[in-house]
């Protein structure tokens, strides 16, 4: 077992007027991923080699895009939060779903507050909008992996119980509640799993893709990460461990269809319609002819 590292959840403090003003570790990677994604779009609209023809958009029109994106995954998450994983209580209590700085954001939420306001951006602005999908795909594995990174600072969305080696001993009451285990209760670490499959590996797949002209065929490096996100968050659900308002005495591993042994969960439920979606743009990419280069 591995004891959890000391890091604090807090870079630094600040105290004005008798209030404490706190950057966390978790807004950070919200903000370095968005502007690690805002750079890495900005370049490739400066190489219009990439594209065969020409970049879809000018590199202006990329910073104003990341303040619709930044409403749309703070809104969509948001939101997704509140109907998937908890609809009845915030029913009950309206007044704290805007309080986001208290925790609960969903990634599918998220994906979905993107995908309305780009494509409501590109029908604005003239855009091709399979051709800026693809360049919002390459932009976010990066975000993503920090995002997890920081679940695992913050010590949340840890783990089932483990006697792997590398499980990771959570503190707090909740982590340490594990039926059946006598003593320190280690999890899997599925944060990490989770940066290590959504962001590493899915980032540097994308970039390979790029490289090898992947930008030519519009939709194909969107299909891939639809694809290999929904696959990767469907292999890490069999380690992570179920939302609380899902796990119940006769359903321990929080299945919300099929029964408490073979099921799916929450975050497997959601991510099975990306996969088909993310195929269904493959094999319209594969389908299409590839954008001819310019002599």
């Amino acid at each position: 077992m591995i004891p959890f590292p000391q890091i604090s959840p807090e870079i630094f403090t600040i105290e004005l007027f008798g209030m404490a003003f706190s950057l966390r570790w978790y807004a950070m990677a919200y903000l370095a991923g968005l502007l690690i994604g805002w750079w890495i779009m900005v370049r490739l609209m400066r190489r219009p080699a990439l594209w065969g023809d020409a970049a879809p958009m000018r590199p202006a029109q990329v910073e104003e895009l990341l303040t619709w994106v930044i409403l749309g995954v703070v809104i969509g998450g948001r939101l997704g939060f509140v109907l998937f994983y908890e609809p009845g209580y915030y029913l009950a209590n309206p007044g704290q779903i805007p309080v986001i700085w208290q925790g609960g954001m969903s990634f599918h939420g998220g994906f979905l507050g993107v995908i309305l306001v780009s494509w409501w951006f590109s029908r604005r602005n003239g855009i091709p909008a399979l051709r800026m999908a693809d360049a919002l795909a390459v932009a976010t594995p990066i975000g993503l992996g920090l995002g997890r990174i920081a679940n695992f600072i913050n010590a949340e969305l840890w783990g089932r119980p483990t006697d792997a080696p590398w499980g990771v001993i959570f503190p707090g009451e909740a982590a340490q509640t594990c039926p059946g285990v006598e003593g320190l209760c280690a999890r899997h670490p599925s944060q990490l799993y989770e940066a290590g499959l959504e962001g590493v590996l899915l980032a540097l797949i994308l970039f390979a893709l790029v490289r090898m002209g992947g930008l030519r065929r519009p939709g194909l490096v969107l299909g891939v990460f639809v694809t290999g996100y929904g696959l990767s968050r469907f292999v890490v659900e069999f380690f992570r461990q179920a939302d609380a308002q899902f796990i119940t005495p006769d359903n321990p591993l929080g299945h919300v269809l099929g029964g408490p042994v073979w099921g799916v969960t929450m975050g497997q439920l959601l991510s099975l319609p990306m996969v088909a979606i993310g195929l269904a743009f493959l094999i319209r990419a594969r389908m299409r002819p590839m954008v001819a280069g310019v002599a």
